[in-house]
């Protein structure tokens, strides 16, 4: 399909100069399979090195506490090696912090400079993860019924903990955002046209939009982009949003 070699128009994303391709979930201890034999480091050589198929550069995706190797990540520091052969990382964060903690973005900017320094010592690019908030609620209904959760137990607060995130990890340092997610309705982080008014059964319950328009998350996600490439620093507190 050519993807990560097109002619003319690049319509896929780059770093440094060259496409871009995630290997992703490398860490996690929930999974099925074994990172040292399942052939990680020929997929990376594969997709750097192949003289038809190479030339991208390689983002993994790892747990949180990839560095230390506890919590949610695999101790195994077989990891620390996959990640050296990479070109940058991605932290998974969802549901890692939450606004209804006192300093906990302190604790964010904390994580987030750490793991600039340690990629820094081994020429490494990274990337922070952001999101608008979390729900495990409808998962957990069928998965875990004798302990459901409660829907928007992460809340969006009208936009103000997505914000708080962005400008926590611009203002540590960080060149770049992964938003998560797009699309992800069903855990609560989508950042694209929502409605204010989602349908309610017994089989799934949606949060809102805390009365903000449908396009409130891009509309924010458009400004911090602004705000990024400018160079001029990034506010902390959410904007105003302008009524026409």
């Amino acid at each position: 399909m050519k993807i990560t070699n097109q002619q003319g128009a690049k319509t896929y994303l780059y770093l440094n100069g060259k496409p871009l391709v995630t290997i992703w979930g490398v860490g996690f201890p929930d999974r099925s399979y074994n990172i040292r034999n399942i052939g990680l480091e020929r997929l990376i050589d594969f997709l750097k090195n192949d003289p038809e198929y190479g030339g991208c550069s390689v983002m993994l995706g790892v747990p949180t506490y990839w560095r230390d190797l506890n919590a949610d990540c695999n101790p195994d520091p077989y990891l620390h090696k996959l990640i050296k052969k990479c070109d940058i990382l991605l932290p998974w964060m969802v549901q890692r912090f939450t606004p209804l903690l006192h300093n906990e973005m302190d604790r964010y900017r904390d994580i987030i400079k750490s793991d600039m320094q340690w990629c820094k010592r081994y020429k490494l690019d990274y990337v922070p993860c952001v999101t608008p908030c979390f729900t495990w609620h409808n998962l957990s209904r069928f998965e875990f019924p004798d302990d459901v959760k409660p829907s928007g137990s992460i809340p969006r607060q009208s936009g103000k903990f997505y914000w708080q995130q962005m400008a926590t990890a611009i203002n540590a340092g960080a060149s770049m955002l992964y938003v998560a997610m797009f699309d992800e309705v069903n855990e609560g982080t989508a950042i694209f046209k929502c409605t204010d008014n989602p349908p309610v059964s017994n089989v799934a319950k949606f949060v809102g939009m805390d009365g903000m328009p449908s396009n409130h998350y891009l509309w924010l996600t458009g400004l911090a982009s602004e705000y990024l490439k400018s160079g001029k620093g990034f506010p902390k507190e959410l904007p105003i949003r302008k009524s026409k």
